[in-house]
């Protein structure tokens, strides 16, 4: 794929420098490659001229029915659409024909203590926000409603699930087993303790397709469902990737001398491990 274009969905995204030297990220609006290449050459010859390219606006105040009306044609195509369905739908009683553009933080965290009171597991709960979530990443895509709608959306924590069995390292711990790293190896597990991600999926980040630093998140498709994970990205975290040296020749975050991504760190970190225990 072209540098600067890529993929969200079944939309094509493009990516370039503005006039004051800052990425502009901004949807075609088409799911045609051809369509996304014409526009992004349109917005650098732009640029090359010394105009800042005027940006689609969307003049139409859109409501979230009207979002949902769209989100379930595209749902339909989905295998997780019979269990998404009854999110859906409840979502769509719950907000009806309330604008988007008056979706903010605090809105979603009222629904989630209204949903709670209502006896809701906070598991359920996640579910609604997730499948909300995902349905305004496509709002932006469609050009149903800016970026920093979906910003603030996506600002609203998912509530802690109560049914999990793993042990957390403390403070303590965490930093201990960072200081034992070696130095391919520290950025990829300081990923891994502050997202909480698979190890092959924090080994298949890729800097276009994954990682968002503007808005501040990492981004994962499931495959098993289509679904879209966002990761927040925390101080610590963003200074890490930050610090990563990007290369031309692979699109891979963590890669090797060669620029070849890394296949697995068990041994690695088999290693850390026994030397963080002393």
């Amino acid at each position: 794929m072209a540098k600067g274009i890529y993929k969200r969905g079944n939309v094509y995204w493009i990516r370039y420098s503005g006039l004051d030297g800052k990425i502009v990220r901004e949807s075609s609006g088409s799911d045609k490659f051809r369509e996304a290449e014409a526009l992004l050459i349109q917005r650098r010859q732009a640029i090359k001229e010394g105009k800042q390219p005027e940006l689609i606006r969307i003049t139409k105040n859109y409501t979230f029915n009207e979002l949902i009306s769209e989100y379930l044609k595209w749902a339909e195509r989905q295998m997780s659409f019979t269990s998404k369905q009854g999110f859906i739908n409840q979502l769509s009683e719950a907000f009806g024909n309330l604008p988007l553009r008056r979706f903010n933080t605090m809105l979603l965290e009222q629904y989630q203590t209204e949903r709670l009171q209502k006896g809701n597991k906070p598991a359920t709960i996640n579910r609604h926000i997730a499948t909300l979530k995902h349905a305004f990443t496509k709002a932006v895509d469609w050009n149903m409603v800016e970026g920093e709608t979906l910003k603030r959306v996506r600002k609203c924590k998912l509530l802690p699930e109560n049914n999990r069995r793993l042990r957390y390292l403390s403070k303590e711990e965490s930093q201990a087993l960072i200081n034992t790293c070696s130095p391919h190896l520290k950025p990829i597990v300081i990923t891994a303790l502050n997202t909480g991600c698979r190890k092959e999926e924090i080994l298949s980040l890729e800097w276009e397709k994954h990682i968002d630093l503007k808005h501040g998140f990492i981004l994962l498709d499931i495959t098993k469902n289509g679904e879209r994970r966002e990761i927040p990205i925390n101080q610590t975290l963003r200074d890490t990737l930050q610090r990563i040296p990007r290369r031309l020749d692979s699109p891979y975050v963590f890669v090797d001398d060669a620029g070849k991504r890394f296949k697995d760190v068990k041994r690695s970190f088999k290693s850390a491990c026994r030397k963080a225990q002393g």
